[in-house]
């Protein structure tokens, strides 16, 4: 089994940055793709971002393109989302997904 632990959110005025961790114990992800995800009250689940286990590749869903940056190191067993200009719609309760597992989530606020 894996465990995602992820922190980093808190609150932040628009146009600020946060840098959100997810870090897994447990079973390796070294070979695992990544994504983070985000869900606002009332709000379905949505993609943010994704990243190949070698982290060569990654891919992001458009709200957050150019904005956005994933990156993982797997020497850490950890996977970053480095979030730039933060817009009041940014703000979520952040989670890291691996294949099969989900993390706890992480709470973002911006403030306009």
């Amino acid at each position: 089994q894996v465990q995602l632990v992820e922190s980093g959110g808190g609150l932040v005025q628009a146009g600020g940055s946060l840098r959100l961790s997810c870090r897994a114990s447990g079973r390796t992800v070294k070979s695992s793709a990544m994504a983070w995800f985000r869900q606002a009250p009332g709000k379905a689940r949505e993609y943010v971002a994704s990243i190949a286990w070698t982290g060569t590749r990654s891919d992001y869903g458009e709200s957050v393109k150019g904005r956005f940056t994933i990156s993982r190191d797997n020497s850490q067993s950890t996977v970053y989302l480095q979030m730039d200009n933060l817009k009041p719609e940014d703000t979520a309760v952040y989670y890291c997904k691996s294949p099969l597992y989900w993390g706890q989530g992480t709470e973002v606020t911006v403030s306009s």
